[in-house]
């Protein structure tokens, strides 16, 4: 899947996709509490079960004569204790398949540290782990990283073979969160879900798109901000950054793409009858 935003091309790339209750993901989402949301989230984010599909996806940016990729996914490795969650070895081969192989990335861009977003930072050769992408430089929030090397664990637990590396390669350069990477891209603090979260902006020509990053899961939860997962850092803070996104994106036609929206993973945030609610591109890319 292709979007354009202006003179900004972005291309979605497929890890792995995995089907799950709702309510797993996130606790509040009852089938009494969805009542209200089930006309608009069916038939692409919910099935008459209560299940969605939640993707695993990167999306590569290409701006100003520049390819960066945003978030790597889960990577060749298994999750302990997360069964459906073994990284696709394959995902190289579609990136490639989709005109982006590994030494044409200029920049690698995490919006957070969490093992489903770093895993394609680096590949096992000869029993070590060294860099993906030879030639990028490795972007990740300050703040984010200074977090977990204070306190590693938890959601970011293999940082050892997916950031350690690269740092030792010296391609990576800390940032703040609302670093400029060009002319139209740059990142925006949307702490909560981790220390350092970032969101990723693109705006080009008049128009405007949001790559959300983990700062939603869901898109049930542009209408539902306080309904927060497992794996958020700070819950409260996570539920404000939504309300502070859909307060300067909602109703102005920025394009959102989400971070682990399954197709048509694009869309808008509007408000329908006073109420908000998630609206499916009706254009799937190009």
């Amino acid at each position: 899947m292709r979007w354009k935003i202006g003179d900004v091309t972005v291309t979605k790339v497929v890890e792995l996709e995995q089907e799950l209750p709702l309510k797993g993901l996130l606790p509040a989402a009852t089938e009494e509490a969805l009542a209200p949301h089930l006309s608009w989230l069916m038939p692409h984010f919910i099935d008459d079960e209560g299940n969605t599909d939640l993707s695993i996806h990167a999306f590569v940016v290409e701006s100003d004569g520049l390819r960066i990729i945003v978030d790597t996914c889960v990577g060749d490795r298994d999750m302990a204790g997360l069964p459906g969650f073994t990284g696709d070895p394959a995902f190289l081969k579609r990136l490639a398949a989709a005109g982006f192989p590994i030494e044409s990335i200029d920049i690698v861009c995490c919006t957070h540290l969490h093992f489903d977003h770093v895993g394609w930072n680096t590949r096992l050769e000869e029993g070590k782990w060294v860099p993906t992408f030879p030639n990028a430089r490795y972007l990740f929030c300050r703040a984010e990283y200074d977090a977990w090397m204070a306190e590693p664990g938890g959601y970011a637990w293999n940082l050892p073979d997916t950031v350690a590396p690269v740092v030792d390669a010296g391609l990576v350069d800390l940032v703040d969160p609302d670093h400029r990477v060009t002319s139209e891209i740059r990142f925006v603090p949307t702490h909560g879900h981790s220390p350092g979260h970032m969101s990723v902006v693109i705006e080009s020509n008049g128009e405007r798109a949001l790559i959300t990053g983990d700062a939603t899961h869901h898109p049930v939860q542009w209408a539902e901000p306080d309904w927060g997962m497992s794996g958020d850092w700070d819950g409260p803070m996570g539920a404000e950054t939504r309300r502070r996104m859909r307060d300067e994106h909602g109703d102005t036609g920025t394009l959102i793409l989400g971070t682990h929206y399954a197709a048509p993973s694009a869309g808008h945030i509007v408000q329908r009858d006073g109420q908000w609610q998630f609206e499916a591109s009706s254009e799937e890319g190009f």
